[in-house]
């Protein structure tokens, strides 16, 4: 099961049944150490962004997989889960426009959500 397309799609699937936004993959396994995926995407509102992180780490725990650490939860504009090779980055727009992270590692490659 916990193969790094399933961790994936469960994390996809998980962002997708509350209603993340523009839910963006960024294989980053050729140009950096610290992860192989990001995976990024923003809510509407802290209640929402908290629902999201909670909903990820809910579904992955079922197969046993927990993260290293969670960053962000009580402020909420930035949510980074560290799940060893990927990590989940959870916005609010605000947050999300001025880091930008798909500019920063542009050098990645995009991965159609659909796809895995």
């Amino acid at each position: 099961m916990n193969t790094i397309n399933t961790i994936l799609k469960t994390i996809v699937d998980a962002l997708e049944d509350k209603k993340a936004e523009n839910i963006q993959l960024i294989d980053i396994s050729e140009v950096s150490t610290v992860a192989d995926y990001f995976v990024i995407t923003n809510g509407a509102n802290r209640s929402q962004i908290q629902a999201l992180s909670d909903h990820v780490q809910e579904k992955l725990a079922l197969n046993g997989i927990h993260p290293r650490s969670v960053e962000g939860y009580n402020a909420a504009n930035w949510i980074l889960m560290d799940y060893n090779d990927l990590l989940v980055h959870i916005f609010d727009k605000e947050s999300r426009s001025f880091y930008d992270l798909e500019r920063m590692w542009r050098d990645g490659r995009v991965v159609d959500p659909k796809s895995i």
